[in-house]
């Protein structure tokens, strides 16, 4: 870059620059593809072997002076070609602009005098079409004259309007221009120190603040920002030193105002993301001041305690080291980490599992034991007798596996309250899964650590919470778990409730064996139909079938009343029920295997006794002024012939003797049917019924109970059809043609037909 100044010729070829503009001292890489602007660059400097001069004028006009393109230096794209209007040269725009009435080009009057640095010819395929991509240099500003064209490209006469040596030389000496290069200077040294914090690369323009003289340099600077178009042709425009300093002084300060906001910016998010390492650093320092001060003992680390949890759990040394393994994991994160939470999760499961605790067993007396059974549970003799066995091999051998004992039975016969009676035998601690309704294997195995809201079965979470490893399990309800996509929950006890698999059982959650072996499993089923045979095979199967009238009545008498009474906050003193009324409800008001609605029965009555006494209650607190209340709510359901034994406290008498005192309610039959409703079961119906011909009793069962039902038979005139309606089943349907069957081929023996040869049901129907 010569720092004398140049010879300018007076004609120049002029490139047009649409909407841009080369400034002296900047270097441009354009691609050039407009037919105009090749013949330009393959006569003028292609051909020549000195090269000349080219004049780069800026144009405005959007469409037909896209002849040449700004390219960034190294890409070869062709940018501006898309905006050339079918190659139109400039030449016939300018000629055809006022006869196509289009909008004519506007050439500023000011350009660039520019040299070739470099110059590479290429041809187009498929189309054949000559590019040239020219790197030119701006060296000087001049002022355009004339505007002519030579063939097909624009040729200007031009004058130097850059001062000469002499005047530049004088220029220099005025102290408005020396003050002006020093500010200039010193926001460029500014905005070159910023840069070089960012690039390396800005050393070499530092060299050119001490080598190249001041009027060359605004143009340099200027020319390396991103600025508008309009801003570009002021600094062209601008010939007078002085101008041209002000402006760019003003346009590098505004760069560099703009990097330094985009840094503040920067240093705010960076500021934000690096929060959490400051937080970490702190944390570092507090402990290590705390450990120097020897005040850690009060504030301990929340990891060191529940590594000290985990040494305390008495761990197998395999799963000792896969837990160290996962603290160490544990350590090295963050707690704003995403997996710190579940990780630390996993560890307290792991430390707060009773891997070596078991609750101790007294020494087992057998004879407290049937005492104990016997006291909580009326009748079920074989039951009971099975769980003494049970008991006495455990106290032979404590050790041993004893098989998993399954009850069978109706609703309400005591199921899961043996199972709590074992636990109270062996002085084991008690813990109830209920398995009604569960469809998913995850709730037996768990569900895998990389699952988002992961959890342990729900045999690893009831061992959890009871904190010990040998207590006795009831898996309620066995028979109603289903299958779906989820897979078979009852599939998956099958390794639970199988001593020699249950040693090593592997939850999905935990990961690592657990020992099951030390848990006595009881389970409880209504119906052994729905289990599967390979589970009910681990099982031993105990049937209760239900309790009889008689044993009922003890039950109610020995355990439901005392529980009733005790449940609604009364007494012997306030509510009677007789053995009659107990006997009468079981017949007359309930039909069931079990004792649940004899219970849900007497608790009525006891409601309606609770009624009485708590208004008594409330008679006794009012006041001598008021009058008290003398007739009871229950008195009003009693009222229309009711023999019930109530009192009624008269004014005037000692209040305080009555309540203390009181009468009990003594139930009678008129009661119950005022409090329970008419009898639902009456047993003379069925021998009435059945008195008659035709009608025989059929008993239908469910594992819920039974009820009994009437088939009745009528014989009449027809073509000997069988006709049976009542949504019968299909086993119901063939038990009625098994029947007339049966009939038809005795008739002979039964004396219905005096030969075997006759029809018996030739001309009659059967409905």
């Amino acid at each position: 870059m010569a720092d004398s100044p140049v010879e300018l010729p007076g004609r120049l070829a002029i490139l047009p620059f649409r909407n841009k503009v080369l400034l002296p001292g900047a270097i441009v890489r354009i691609r050039c593809t407009n037919p105009s602007s090749v013949k330009l660059v393959e006569q003028e400097l292609w051909q020549k072997e000195e090269k000349g001069l080219i004049g780069v004028l800026p144009v405005r006009d959007l469409e037909a002076g896209a002849v040449g393109s700004l390219l960034s230096p190294g890409v070869g794209s062709d940018s501006g070609e898309g905006s050339s209007k079918a190659g139109v040269s400039p030449v016939e725009t300018s000629k055809q602009d006022t006869k196509n009435g289009k909008e004519p080009i506007h050439w500023h009057s000011k350009g660039v005098a520019a040299r070739a640095l470099h110059l590479s010819r290429g041809v187009e395929k498929p189309s054949g079409r000559v590019t040239y991509i020219v790197v030119l240099e701006g060296l000087c500003r001049f002022s355009v004259q004339e505007l002519s064209t030579r063939g097909s490209y624009h040729v200007a006469r031009v004058s130097r309007l850059d001062m000469t040596k002499t005047e530049l030389e004088q220029a220099e000496q005025d102290p408005d221009l020396i003050a002006l290069s020093r500010q200039f200077k010193a926001t460029a040294m500014e905005l070159i120190s910023v840069l070089e914090q960012k690039q390396k690369t800005v050393s070499r323009t530092k060299v050119l603040l001490d080598t190249v003289p001041v009027y060359r340099l605004a143009d340099i600077f200027v020319a390396s920002f991103e600025i508008s178009f309009e801003e570009q042709l002021s600094m062209l425009d601008s010939v007078d030193l002085k101008v041209r300093l002000s402006k760019a002084t003003e346009l590098v300060d505004r760069h560099l105002q703009s990097i330094l906001v985009a840094e503040k910016i920067t240093q705010k998010v960076e500021g934000q993301l690096s929060k959490s390492q400051k937080e970490f650093l702190l944390r570092q320092q507090m402990r290590a001041i705390k450990e120097e001060l020897g005040d850690n003992d009060d504030d301990e680390d929340d990891v060191v305690a529940l590594e000290r949890k985990m040494q305390n759990a008495g761990m197998p040394a395999n799963i000792w080291k896969h837990a160290q393994r996962e603290l160490r994991r544990l350590r090295k994160m963050q707690p704003q980490q995403p997996g710190y939470s579940s990780s630390r999760a996993y560890l307290e499961l792991l430390a707060d599992l009773p891997w070596q605790k078991v609750s101790e067993e007294r020494e087992l007396d057998l004879r407290a034991a049937k005492e104990s059974l016997d006291w909580d549970h009326y009748g079920l003799t074989k039951v009971k007798q099975r769980i003494i066995e049970y008991l006495a091999v455990r106290k032979l051998k404590p050790d041993a596996r004893g098989p998993v004992l399954c009850f069978v039975g109706p609703p309400g016969v005591g199921k899961t309250s043996l199972a709590s009676s074992i636990a109270k035998a062996l002085n084991r601690k008690f813990i109830r899964i209920s398995l009604g309704g569960v469809k998913d294997e995850a709730d037996i195995r768990g569900h895998r650590r990389t699952y988002i809201g992961s959890m342990p079965g729900r045999l690893i979470d009831g061992l959890k919470r009871v904190s010990v490893s040998n207590p006795v399990m009831l898996l309620d309800e066995i028979d109603k778990t289903g299958s779906d996509v989820r897979g078979d929950p009852a599939s998956a006890l099958l390794e639970v409730l199988d001593p020699e698999q249950n040693k090593t059982f592997n939850d999905h959650y935990l990961n690592v064996p657990f020992d099951l072996s030390k848990v006595i499993f009881v389970a409880t089923a209504n119906r052994m139909q729905p289990i599967p045979p390979p589970l009910l095979d681990r099982m031993e199967v105990i049937e209760l079938p239900g309790y009889t009238p008689e044993e009922k009545l003890k039950i109610a008498m020995k355990h439901l009343i005392p529980r009733v009474l005790e449940q609604h906050g009364l007494s012997s003193a306030y509510l009677q029920i007789p053995e009659a009324m107990v006997k009468l409800i079981i017949e007359r008001y309930t039909r069931e295997a079990g004792v649940r609605n004899l219970e849900r029965n007497l608790a009525a009555l006891a409601r309606a006794a609770a009624v009485k006494v708590a208004e008594q209650a409330n008679t006794l607190r009012l006041g001598k002024e008021i009058q008290p209340i003398t007739t009871t709510l229950l008195d009003s359901r009693l009222a229309d012939g009711g023999e019930v034994e109530m009192e009624v406290i008269p004014m005037g008498h000692d209040i305080s003797n009555t309540y203390e005192n009181p009468s009990p309610m003594i139930v009678d039959e008129a009661m119950l049917e005022k409090v329970l409703g008419p009898p639902r079961f009456d047993d003379r119906e069925a021998a009435d019924r059945v008195a008659s011909p035709g009608v025989s009793v059929g008993l239908v069962w469910t594992s819920f109970g039974g009820e009994v039902q009437f088939v009745e038979a009528t014989a009449m005139v027809g073509k000997g059809d069988l006709h049976l309606t009542g949504q019968l089943g299909d086993v119901i349907k063939e038990s009625a043609q098994l029947a007339l069957t049966w009939v038809r081929a005795r008739a002979a023996d039964l004396n219905l037909s005096p030969t075997s040869d006759i029809n018996l049901l030739e001309s009659r129907d059967i409905h």
